[in-house]
This record gives structure tokens, C-alpha cells and sequence, in this order.
């Protein structure tokens, strides 16, 4: 029996029809299975049934209910019928706001830095790999975190075709580590631009000496000229009323026959907006794009040189980060309330259960101006 009274007490309307939309993945309320969410409050039915994906967020922040493998019931949840049918007006409301307002232009652009990616650099070195790599490993050969995020940042200096001395605009650098990495094993030059205060100061000291460029600055300002462009992970905050500005920066920063890579998170359908709790706790103004929305604001400025998906391999990268940082909290708890430990598991083994569910993705585009007569060939 918990607090808030016995389990076998008459099931209200909410909790059977949930139930009955829940059926189909194999999840339970209060369950044996140890992806089977145990409800402690029953006021979380009702809640759930009028606020969807939000409620369920802000239901595990606030103890409501628990599961022992988050991220297998987040899969099996979203491969139910549940997924496309609850919670329609929260998702209504999301859609609306991204319809009607551009929530990613250059007022807004430097808050999802204040809000996500300064919260403090003693988490994301807790979390992270060594290099600080907060981006889908490569884990195609790899074994381990560290490894995958070098075999990832190498696949895409290879894929850039880079040489020595060529120079290279990394938009939204995060702590540094593509910058650090290709200046000392491609030996080009980088211009690194980032909306993070504490990613820019960090990203300056560890490529302190290297040909390093590193600037506090939104990707609109940026006007010279490189061999080469790279985003990685970034332009999930650009937002859809921003992709075809993003691609014309691109085409300005692009010399014609260099090449850039983006890297970015997929989803599989088209309608707008972001998951409510995602947008309100994790990533204010952020967009996941679609392959209509990238390919509609390339089309007639640039060409498509090659489209890699390896999107289950961020479901095994955001275990690891997981791992690694209820590893460290111990050591982290000082700094931060329990309240935040459950929403950032509650992110991370979210987010895995989604990438498992293969209704996100992982794609790396390859991208030029089409001025070369040579045909692209993606490295082995």
C-alpha cells in the first residue's frame, strides 16, 4: 500500500482507458515487468489523459509514478496506439505556438544556452566523454564512449575530405571538441561559433593552442568564407521557419567547391513543434527536423551529396551518458536538487527509449554547392 492509498481500489475511467490503449506494447500500470510504470499517485490517470507527454514528465520529477527501465517502457509506449492518440491538445498548442511564432530568431537565440548547455560544466564532464562530445558516437567499431566519439568526429573529417591548411566554420561548437580534434589531426584552421557562455569559455581554453578560432556568436552573424562547414548537433535549435536561412549561411560561408556536413537529429514525420515537456524542461525553442523540412529548405541552393542515417547508435550513446552520470552523482548532488537528478534521467533514458522506438533518427548530410564534376564518395 502506498501513501496515497491501496492499489485495488476501483479503477477510475482514466486508468482503464489508458489500460486499454496500452495493451498492444505489452506495458502494465503497476506491473511485474520491469518496464511496467508503478503509479503512487492516482491523480496521474486523469492528468495524463489531459496532458499527455507533459504530465508523464513532470509526473516522474515529482515522485507520481516510477519504473525501473525507463527507457524500454518509453519504447514499447511509443510503438502503442497511446502514442498518436493522447494528449492532443498539449501537442495542439505546441504546434500552434512554432506555427505562429518564430521561437529560434536571433533575440531568442542565446537562451536555450543559458538554459541547457550552462547549467554547469562539472555535469557534462561527469556525463560525457573526455573530449566533452554531447553528439551521437559512432559506434559502428567501438566499444566505448570515448572511442565512438573519436571514430565519429573522424568520420566527418574524412568525409569533408579535409587536408592541412584548409580553414573550417564548426556552427554551434559546443566545448570545442570537433575544433580540437580536427586542428590536431587534419591540421586545419577552425572558426567555432557558440550561444554557451561556459561552452565558448571552455572550447577556448583546450584549443588554447591550436589555429583555433572560438566566438560567443549566432550562426546569422558569421559572413567570411571556408572550405569547409560542419554542424553537429545544433541545428536542432534552428527551428523550420530558420532552415532556409541556415542553408543560405551556408551557401555564404561555403567556398564553391568546399563541402559541409550537417549532423542533426531526425524525426519521421513532418508536423511542428517539440514534445511539451522536452520544450519546457530540457530544450527551450527547440524543433526536430524532418527530411521534407531539410530537403525543402536545400532545394534549388544547394545538393544533397549523401544522407547517412545511424540512428540506433544514439540509443546506445545516451545509455552510456546516462550511465555515466548516475555513476557520478554522488559527486554531483551537491550542486544540484533531486528534482533535477529525475528530469535528467528522465531526459536521457527518454530519449534512448525514443531513438529504440526508431521514431528519432541520426542523419549526416553531406552538402555542396554542385560545382564539382567528381562524383561524392562517402569514406568506408
Amino acid at each position: 500500500m502506498s501513501e496515497f492509498g491501496s492499489r485495488s481500489a476501483p479503477k477510475s475511467f482514466a486508468q482503464r482507458r489508458l489500460e486499454s490503449l496500452l495493451t498492444d506494447p505489452g506495458v502494465t500500470f503497476n506491473g511485474n515487468q520491469p518496464w511496467d510504470i508503478q503509479v503512487l499517485d492516482p491523480q496521474l490517470y486523469s492528468t495524463l489523459l489531459l496532458n499527455g507527454s507533459l504530465s508523464l514528465g513532470e509526473g516522474y520529477m515529482n515522485g507520481s509514478w516510477e519504473c525501473a527501465q525507463i527507457d524500454e517502457f518509453i519504447n514499447r509506449l511509443l510503438r502503442s496506439p497511446i502514442a498518436q492518440n493522447h494528449a492532443f491538445l498539449s501537442h495542439a498548442l505546441s504546434w500552434l505556438s512554432a506555427k505562429v511564432f518564430n521561437l529560434q530568431n536571433q533575440r531568442r537565440a542565446f537562451q536555450v544556452g543559458e538554459h541547457h548547455y550552462d547549467i554547469g560544466n562539472d555535469l557534462y564532464r561527469a556525463m560525457l566523454d573526455p573530449n566533452m562530445v554531447y553528439s551521437c558516437g559512432y559506434w559502428a567499431d567501438s566499444d566505448t564512449l570515448a572511442d565512438a566519439q573519436k571514430a565519429k568526429l573522424d568520420l566527418i573529417c574524412r568525409k569533408l575530405e579535409l587536408r592541412p591548411g584548409m580553414t573550417v566554420l564548426d556552427i554551434g561548437c559546443g566545448w570545442g571538441s570537433f575544433a580540437q580534434y580536427a586542428a590536431e589531426h587534419y591540421g586545419v584552421e577552425v572558426v567555432g561559433v557558440t550561444v554557451s557562455k561556459e561552452q565558448a569559455e571552455w572550447a577556448e581554453n583546450v584549443c588554447r593552442n591550436l589555429p583555433v578560432e572560438i566566438r560567443l556568436q549566432d550562426y546569422r552573424q558569421v559572413e567570411q568564407q571556408f572550405d569547409a562547414v560542419v554542424s553537429v548537433g545544433m541545428f536542432e535549435h534552428v527551428g523550420h521557419k530558420n532552415y532556409r536561412t541556415f542553408m543560405q549561411v551556408v551557401d555564404r560561408c561555403l567556398k564553391p567547391s568546399a563541402l559541409c556536413l550537417l549532423h542533426t537529429i531526425g524525426k519521421n514525420h513532418n508536423r511542428m513543434g517539440l514534445d511539451p515537456w522536452t520544450a519546457k524542461y530540457i530544450f527551450p525553442n527547440g524543433e526536430i527536423p524532418s527530411m521534407r523540412r531539410v530537403s525543402a529548405a536545400v532545394e534549388s541552393l544547394l545538393v544533397v551529396e549523401d544522407w547517412h542515417n545511424f540512428g540506433p547508435d544514439y540509443d546506445k550513446t545516451l545509455m552510456a551518458w546516462f550511465h555515466n552520470f548516475d555513476s557520478a552523482w554522488d559527486q554531483l548532488e551537491h550542486n544540484y536538487s533531486n528534482t533535477f537528478y529525475r528530469m535528467w534521467k528522465y531526459y536521457l533514458l527518454c530519449c534512448a527509449g525514443a531513438f529504440r522506438a526508431r521514431r528519432l533518427q541520426l542523419w549526416q548530410i553531406v552538402l555542396s554547392k554542385g560545382l564539382s564534376d567528381q562524383a561524392y564518395r562517402r569514406p568506408a
